[in-house]
């Protein structure tokens, strides 16, 4: 049986580092996105911040920042037509940095590493695609992705754009069995493509999909809020020798305060097979995990909730399900609601967290497992 909930183990704070704060103007604030590395350098997004002002908040930036937290904004959004608001992380083709903005029917864009961006794609026009929130992934040098909304029905789609700037939408989900509202990104296994939907499915509670190159959709499961089935998956899902993993951000054994379970880690092999792993039971071990990160066969995670002050965790489950608490956020300067994936590098776990920091706008930190 899943286990519902756990005492876990004490906060393992020796080994968490805030590398950086951010919210020194112009910087950029609240970063939503995981980091990529390239050489010793990580470059990621914020989804407010930087210099120029898109109605009564700042648009966000792209910034870079070495391993020891020397953080550097090379662009900020905003500037009439490159996009504002990047929910998403970045994706690196050959050297050059790629990207995605949410609002005002959202963009693709490229972006040197030394700070020359460039819109790639406008959406929002008839049966395209809009507000993209997904990191991007590179399949043998096309790039491809989902959208939150837009598409023939409204309920987002799955797109592919190449280097160049060429976007064609692959599919087009109904928002019934077939999924409604994918957030998250793409997984590529030989080939095939695996992604989650947020709503929809045969419960409208949300699926896990895969989906050709050419388009081709098929439901893999629908979640049910069934107290032993997840709900909502609002993170991509992790490779580990062609069995994925993923979280949903509800369901589960236990009940939190919003009248929703705390939240699921799964399994799911190619054809289908779910299996429930842990249920999060809100208190010391977390509520609403993000994505997760496989490292040598044990994978880690942060939750948005929970924890000793409902900052979120950081923590780390096995295959079999034992998890383990590495970290609990909110005091202090320290981080608080970490909602994107963890980057290992170097023997470290690199994040970010939404909140917290010496300005109250978010941090970089690293978190040695």
């Amino acid at each position: 049986m899943p286990q519902v909930s756990a005492i876990a183990a004490l906060t393992n704070s020796k080994n968490y580092k805030v590398l950086y704060s951010f919210g020194a103007s112009p910087d950029g604030n609240y970063p939503h996105s995981d980091l990529i590395g390239a050489g010793g350098t990580f470059y990621g997004t914020t989804f407010a911040g930087g210099a120029n002002y898109c109605g009564s908040s700042t648009c966000g930036t792209v910034f870079s920042t070495t391993t020891g937290g020397a953080e550097k904004v090379l662009h900020s959004f905003g500037n009439g037509t490159d996009g504002f608001f990047p929910f998403a992380g970045l994706t690196i083709v050959d050297g050059t940095l790629y990207g995605t903005t949410g609002n005002g029917g959202g963009t693709v864009f490229s972006i040197t590493t030394t700070g020359t961006e460039k819109v790639l794609h406008s959406f929002g026009s008839g049966s395209d695609g809009s507000g993209p929130t997904a990191d991007l992934i590179n399949v043998g040098g096309t790039l491809y992705s989902t959208t939150e909304e837009g598409g023939a029905s409204n309920a987002g789609t799955v797109f592919s754009i190449t280097t160049s700037g060429t976007e064609k939408v692959l599919y087009s989900f109904t928002g019934g069995t077939d999924g409604d509202r994918p957030q998250t990104g793409l997984t590529d296994v030989g080939g095939k493509l695996y992604g989650t939907t947020f709503g929809g499915g045969a419960h409208n509670e949300g699926t896990v999909f895969s989906i050709t190159t050419q388009g081709r959709e098929r439901v893999l499961h629908s979640f049910r809020a069934n107290g032993t089935d997840g709900e909502l998956p609002e993170a991509g899902l992790t490779d580990v020798r062609g069995t994925l993993y993923g979280t949903t951000i509800a369901g589960g054994g236990s009940v939190c305060a919003n009248g929703y379970g705390c939240g699921t880690v799964f399994s799911i092999t190619t054809d289908g097979t779910e299996k429930l792993l842990y249920s999060f039971g809100g208190g010391h071990d977390g509520a609403s995990p993000g994505g997760l990160t496989n490292v040598k066969g044990t994978l880690y995670g942060t939750t948005a909730g929970g924890g000793t002050q409902n900052g979120g965790t950081i923590f780390s489950v096995t295959m079999g399900g034992v998890e383990n608490v590495l970290h609990r956020f909110g005091e202090s300067a320290d981080g608080f609601q970490p909602l994107a994936n963890m980057h290992y590098k170097g023997g470290s776990l690199v994040g970010t967290t939404y909140l917290g920091g010496a300005y109250g706008v978010g941090t970089i930190f690293s978190m040695r497992p």
